[in-house]
Protein backbone atom coordinates (compact mmCIF):
# COMPACT_ATOMS: atom_id res chain seq x y z
CA UNK A 1 0.00 0.00 0.00
CA UNK A 2 1.40 3.59 -0.83
CA UNK A 3 1.85 5.94 1.66
CA UNK A 4 0.46 9.29 1.39
CA UNK A 5 2.28 12.12 2.34
CA UNK A 6 1.52 15.63 1.86
CA UNK A 7 3.70 16.77 -1.13
CA UNK A 8 3.47 20.82 -0.82
CA UNK A 9 2.38 21.56 2.78
CA UNK A 10 2.04 25.45 2.03
CA UNK A 11 -0.17 24.62 -1.14
CA UNK A 12 -3.27 22.68 1.04
CA UNK A 13 -6.25 22.69 -1.45
CA UNK A 14 -9.53 23.97 0.69
CA UNK A 15 -12.98 23.17 -0.59
CA UNK A 16 -14.44 27.07 -1.42
CA UNK A 17 -16.89 28.78 0.44
CA UNK A 18 -19.07 29.15 -2.80
CA UNK A 19 -21.60 26.99 -3.97
CA UNK A 20 -19.37 24.52 -6.65
CA UNK A 21 -17.32 22.00 -5.07
CA UNK A 22 -14.35 23.30 -7.93
CA UNK A 23 -13.14 26.60 -7.42
CA UNK A 24 -14.71 29.38 -9.73
CA UNK A 25 -11.47 31.10 -9.53
CA UNK A 26 -10.42 28.72 -12.32
CA UNK A 27 -12.44 30.41 -14.64
CA UNK A 28 -12.66 33.84 -13.33
CA UNK A 29 -8.63 34.03 -12.84
CA UNK A 30 -8.00 32.66 -16.25
CA UNK A 31 -6.57 29.58 -14.18
CA UNK A 32 -7.72 27.53 -17.43
CA UNK A 33 -6.39 29.42 -19.83
CA UNK A 34 -3.80 27.64 -22.30
CA UNK A 35 -4.54 24.08 -20.87
CA UNK A 36 -5.37 21.22 -23.28
CA UNK A 37 -8.48 19.50 -23.36
CA UNK A 38 -6.78 16.36 -21.70
CA UNK A 39 -5.30 18.31 -18.83
CA UNK A 40 -8.55 19.40 -18.32
CA UNK A 41 -9.81 16.53 -17.99
CA UNK A 42 -6.89 15.27 -15.82
CA UNK A 43 -7.64 18.31 -13.80
CA UNK A 44 -11.28 17.35 -12.78
CA UNK A 45 -10.14 13.82 -12.16
CA UNK A 46 -7.27 14.52 -9.56
CA UNK A 47 -9.98 16.80 -8.19
CA UNK A 48 -12.66 14.38 -8.49
CA UNK A 49 -10.81 11.75 -6.48
CA UNK A 50 -8.36 13.32 -4.38
CA UNK A 51 -8.81 13.07 -0.54
CA UNK A 52 -9.17 16.13 1.85
CA UNK A 53 -5.43 17.65 0.92
CA UNK A 54 -6.04 17.13 -2.41
CA UNK A 55 -3.74 13.56 -2.71
CA UNK A 56 -4.46 11.01 -4.54
CA UNK A 57 -2.18 8.30 -5.52
CA UNK A 58 -4.24 6.63 -8.75
CA UNK A 59 -1.90 4.56 -11.16
CA UNK A 60 -1.18 5.97 -14.17
CA UNK A 61 -2.34 3.17 -16.18
CA UNK A 62 -5.24 3.05 -13.81
CA UNK A 63 -5.61 7.30 -14.66
CA UNK A 64 -4.93 6.81 -18.47
CA UNK A 65 -7.86 4.52 -18.47
CA UNK A 66 -10.69 6.05 -17.38
CA UNK A 67 -9.64 9.30 -19.40
CA UNK A 68 -9.04 6.68 -21.97
CA UNK A 69 -6.12 8.32 -23.39
CA UNK A 70 -2.53 6.36 -23.62
CA UNK A 71 0.49 7.44 -21.18
CA UNK A 72 2.13 9.81 -22.82
CA UNK A 73 -1.05 11.88 -23.19
CA UNK A 74 -0.75 11.46 -19.41
CA UNK A 75 2.42 12.35 -19.15
CA UNK A 76 2.27 15.60 -21.30
CA UNK A 77 -1.04 16.89 -19.17
CA UNK A 78 0.77 16.32 -15.90
CA UNK A 79 3.51 18.29 -17.04
CA UNK A 80 0.84 21.20 -18.09
CA UNK A 81 -0.24 21.12 -14.85
CA UNK A 82 2.64 21.54 -12.53
CA UNK A 83 4.12 24.32 -15.07
CA UNK A 84 0.74 26.03 -14.58
CA UNK A 85 0.93 25.49 -10.57
CA UNK A 86 -2.15 23.68 -10.16
CA UNK A 87 -1.02 20.16 -9.45
CA UNK A 88 2.15 18.83 -7.54
CA UNK A 89 3.15 15.03 -8.56
CA UNK A 90 6.02 12.80 -6.94
CA UNK A 91 5.11 9.53 -8.18
CA UNK A 92 3.29 7.50 -6.93
CA UNK A 93 1.62 10.73 -5.63
CA UNK A 94 -0.30 13.57 -7.13
CA UNK A 95 -1.32 16.81 -5.22
CA UNK A 96 -4.25 19.00 -6.49
CA UNK A 97 -2.95 22.51 -5.37
CA UNK A 98 -4.61 25.47 -3.95
CA UNK A 99 -4.70 28.66 -5.98
CA UNK A 100 -2.22 31.45 -5.48
CA UNK A 101 -3.67 34.53 -4.66
CA UNK A 102 -0.47 36.24 -6.07
CA UNK A 103 -0.99 34.26 -9.15
CA UNK A 104 -4.57 34.82 -9.63
CA UNK A 105 -4.20 38.41 -9.25
CA UNK A 106 -1.36 38.90 -11.30
CA UNK A 107 -3.21 37.03 -14.25
CA UNK A 108 -6.71 38.35 -13.21
CA UNK A 109 -5.13 42.18 -13.61
CA UNK A 110 -3.66 41.64 -17.46
CA UNK A 111 -5.64 43.44 -19.39
CA UNK A 112 -8.53 41.67 -21.36
CA UNK A 113 -7.51 43.32 -24.56
CA UNK A 114 -3.99 41.62 -24.79
CA UNK A 115 -4.99 37.85 -25.30
CA UNK A 116 -2.53 35.29 -24.16
CA UNK A 117 -0.68 33.37 -27.17
CA UNK A 118 0.96 31.19 -25.72
CA UNK A 119 -0.03 27.56 -23.85
CA UNK A 120 0.80 26.92 -19.96
CA UNK A 121 3.95 25.99 -21.72
CA UNK A 122 6.41 28.35 -22.98
CA UNK A 123 8.63 26.25 -24.76
CA UNK A 124 5.42 24.96 -26.60
CA UNK A 125 4.40 28.42 -28.39
CA UNK A 126 0.98 27.90 -30.37
CA UNK A 127 -1.02 31.28 -31.41
CA UNK A 128 -4.01 31.80 -29.67
CA UNK A 129 -7.48 30.97 -32.08
CA UNK A 130 -9.65 33.52 -33.40
CA UNK A 131 -12.19 32.89 -30.89
CA UNK A 132 -10.25 33.55 -27.94
CA UNK A 133 -8.36 36.56 -29.13
CA UNK A 134 -11.62 37.85 -30.34
CA UNK A 135 -12.58 37.21 -26.47
CA UNK A 136 -9.86 38.59 -24.87
CA UNK A 137 -10.12 41.85 -26.92
CA UNK A 138 -14.02 41.96 -26.01
CA UNK A 139 -13.69 40.67 -22.70
CA UNK A 140 -16.90 38.20 -23.25
CA UNK A 141 -16.56 35.00 -21.02
CA UNK A 142 -14.22 36.30 -18.46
Amino acid sequence: MVEKRVLCPQRLRRVPQQFSLVDQRLVRDNYLRGLSAESLALYLFLVTVSDAQGLSYYSDAAIAQHLGCICATLERSRMQLCKASLIAYQRPLYQVLSLQKTNASTTASRPSSVPRTMTASPSSAVPASVAQILRGIIGGGE
